[in-house]
């Protein structure tokens, strides 16, 4: 059985649909909020339809060390085109996109992941220095 850190995949976002982009200033002020946002197909749209779609975005910070990482976040996309009379035959859809304020007083890494119901969980980290 594979252990579930091997079932996340990774990528250059400038290349793949998949991969959560995370934005957020790379230095950050000790104590001050900032923000981050996570988006899935940045540069290259993913659909979002019935059929293939991404699912949820989680956003973590490990702070330097510190043994676990905080969740910070969670985004559930649930409007795909789906309605009483098929898939993609609704005009509400969402969009792979998350955005919250963090503060902290420690150095430390953004993970952020995603589940796209066709290709699986995807990774990404960004790191924040003070």
């Amino acid at each position: 059985m594979a252990d579930i850190k091997e079932l996340f995949q990774s990528a250059d976002w400038k290349a793949e649909k998949h991969v959560p982009v995370i934005e957020a200033p790379q230095k950050a002020k000790k104590g001050e909020f900032f923000k981050i946002a996570v988006t899935v197909g940045k540069e290259i749209p993913h659909p979002n339809k019935t059929e293939h779609h991404i699912s949820w975005i989680e956003v973590y910070f490990h702070p330097e060390g510190e043994k676990f990482p905080y969740q910070i976040g969670r985004a559930d996309f649930s409007a795909h085109g789906a309605s009483v009379n098929g898939p993609d035959t609704s005009s509400v859809y969402t969009h792979p996109e998350l955005t919250l304020s963090l503060k902290t007083d420690k150095a430390g890494t953004i993970y952020a992941s995603s589940y796209c119901n066709i290709h699986g969980l995807w990774q990404n980290s960004l790191r924040i220095d003070l």
